[in-house]
């Protein structure tokens, strides 16, 4: 297997970031909790890890990218001091860019579809940003990424992240997300055999894809997408989902599918239904892209059998979807996975020390 995307280069500077002020907003990216989740699929007992990104500074996964992002935009030159921060989101990214560009003293501007949860739409603004809601009308998703450049075009100073096809993205989860996973369940006698995540921008999908191909090869990565709106496997924007943050009409110029395994699907509504699963029985609240990514895992885990261990991503917690179906009573289907799944519980491995930014360890 082998990817066309070029690589960050690697004689930059590590991403444990030293610079102020990055080095205090970095304590608080990554570097999170990897859950080990007991449950029965099919008559089978398995075990699932999961990485709690909801314990990063903004409660998701894209603060490791945004906060990668800026930083090397930053040593570069390319994002200047007061300068605009704009990008196109489905919501946590613009979050992400919301929170840490108002940390570090810029202006943000964040366009999205206007179809996007209220919870989401409304956090971005308390932290100043600026929101330009986009319609169906107005070209949806596409159309949010070709108003961010419009306006990069009308003002140079402008930075745009293009989270799309930025490769410090996958770098980002190349060397954070992908090593702690491994490091992690490696302090609990355990190997990653297989790597299952929905694929929005790709940066964690890819990221930890790079990583596995290092360290140990043979290692299943899986792309996830929705069930209803199969956009990796046909290529092109292919029906709807509810499932936000992932497949977003087109796939994303930074995923090499060529480096990935086989692409697995998830139904929208079935993610809804796995989600309040795992709130109502484990205490667990996480959004509808994490109850997506463990079925996924089970999956991919019922593929290996039982020798093989298999983590994920739980991307958010379930705060930022109040107002959607989330919190409404889903209609099972009789081919819905969750419906073949009983949670046992859950025990937690804690954060990794190697991974702690410098200034921030302390002795046991």
């Amino acid at each position: 297997m082998h990817s066309s995307l070029p690589l960050a280069p690697r004689e930059s500077p590590p991403s444990k970031v030293r610079h102020e002020p990055f080095s205090g907003l970095a304590a608080l990216v990554g570097n999170t909790p990897l859950l080990s989740i007991d449950a029965e699929f099919r008559g089978h007992r398995r075990t699932v890890f999961a990485k709690l990104e909801s314990m990063n500074m903004t409660g998701s996964i894209k603060d490791r990218m945004a906060l990668q992002i800026l930083h090397r935009a930053t040593v570069a030159d390319q994002l200047k001091p007061g300068a605009r921060i704009a990008e196109a989101t489905s919501g946590n990214t613009g979050i992400s860019f919301a929170a840490l560009g108002r940390a570090l003293g810029h202006p943000v501007t964040i366009f999205m579809p206007d179809w996007m949860s209220a919870e989401r739409i409304n956090i971005i603004r308390s932290f100043g940003a600026d929101v330009e809601l986009i319609s169906k009308a107005e070209g949806g998703f596409l159309g949010s990424i070709e108003r961010a450049e419009e306006l990069a075009r009308r003002d140079p100073h402008v930075f745009l992240p293009r989270q799309f096809s930025n490769s410090w993205n996958v770098y980002a989860h190349e060397a954070t997300t992908g090593p702690e996973i491994v490091s992690q369940m490696a302090s609990n006698g355990r190997t990653l055999d297989a790597f299952v995540a929905g694929v929005g921008t790709g940066g964690t999908v890819m990221g930890v894809a790079r990583y596995l191909r290092r360290v140990n090869p043979g290692a299943h990565v899986h792309p996830l997408e929705p069930a209803n709106s199969p956009t990796l496997s046909t290529g092109h924007k292919e029906g709807r989902h509810r499932i936000q943050g992932i497949s977003d009409e087109f796939i994303p110029p930074i995923v090499d599918l060529a480096l990935l395994d086989e692409i697995l699907a998830v139904d929208d509504g079935d993610a809804i239904c796995m989600a309040q699963h795992l709130a109502t029985s484990l205490g667990l609240a996480v959004g509808i892209s994490s109850g997506a990514n463990f079925l996924g895992a089970l999956l991919a885990a019922e593929r290996l059998g039982s020798d093989g261990d298999v983590a994920t991503i739980f991307c958010d917690s379930n705060k930022k979807y109040l107002s959607t179906d989330l919190m409404h009573r889903e209609p099972v289907r009789s081919d819905f996975l969750s419906t073949e799944v009983k949670l046992l519980g859950f025990s937690v491995l804690p954060r990794h020390c190697d991974f702690c930014p410098p200034g921030t360890r302390t002795s046991a």
